[in-house]
């Protein structure tokens, strides 16, 4: 007999309010993670070092709660897509590695952090993180997507010379044909919500990009800071305006 049982986890429910916040934050992190290490001229190096102190602050933090809190789950999303940004940016520029080398070096360590997961607990679904080592594996695949879309979004966008309209285009289209997915098929769902998880970071990137490079880049030179001020608001306003649930574990 079935005994197993659903307890509130302490990760969002996954809904379509889900993804529209998770967008919002890929997109902050870009501009946020630009202002910083651009437009105050702090650097890559610096920047880096900032926004991985305050990644590692809320990862503690958010793996240390007892239930789910929207505002701290939600600042410790942004706060990996902020440290991923400088990052990506620092390994593929100030280090040369290329967007290419970062790319696929990023994709590596994301798979294996997947591999050794699923490994090690047997599943890398979210309705399984019912314990701190379930969820401290999911923060680190989480970062490494993070920092993987901030490149991969890079790569198509200059080297293709597709441009960041053009980028955001491709990577909502790839979302898109996750969703019909979901919709239509068979496939599992734990490996549409990765892929789909995955995609919106480049998306949030090559759309960051987009509001605040400079004209003659392809962007529409916006102010980076009022861009993460609009950005933020938006986020704030969803958080505490619009309920979330936690996503039921099975037990």
């Amino acid at each position: 007999m079935n005994t197993a049982k659903s307890t509130a986890g302490k990760l969002p429910e996954i809904t379509f309010l889900f993804w529209i916040i998770k967008i919002a934050a890929t997109t902050l992190g870009e501009t946020a993670g630009d202002a910083v290490t651009m437009s105050m001229n702090l650097g890559y190096a610096v920047g880096t070092a900032i926004f991985a102190t305050a990644c590692v602050v809320a990862i503690a933090a958010q793996v240390g709660s007892n239930r789910f809190r929207p505002a701290l789950y939600w600042s410790v999303v942004v706060a990996t897509t902020t440290a991923g940004t400088t990052l990506a940016d620092f390994a593929d520029r100030s280090l040369g590695i290329g967007y290419a080398g970062g790319s696929t070096l990023l994709f590596g360590l994301l798979m294996a952090s997947l591999g050794v997961w699923y490994r090690t607990l047997g599943s890398v679904s979210v309705k399984s993180i019912d314990s701190r080592r379930a969820e401290t594996f999911y923060w680190i695949t989480i970062m490494f997507s993070q920092t993987l879309g901030t490149a991969l979004g890079d790569w198509l966008a200059d080297n293709a010379g597709l441009g960041y309209e053009g980028g955001a285009l491709v990577f909502g289209a790839a979302l898109l044909a996750v969703a019909a997915a979901y919709y239509w098929t068979a496939i599992s769902r734990t490996a549409l919500f990765w892929a789909a998880f995955i995609l919106t970071r480049p998306l949030g990137a090559t759309v960051g990009d987009f509001l605040d490079k400079p004209l003659d880049h392809g962007g529409l030179a916006l102010s980076r800071y009022t861009a993460s001020a609009a950005l933020a608001a938006f986020m704030v306003a969803c958080v505490l305006l619009l309920p979330q649930r936690p996503q039921k574990v099975s037990r």
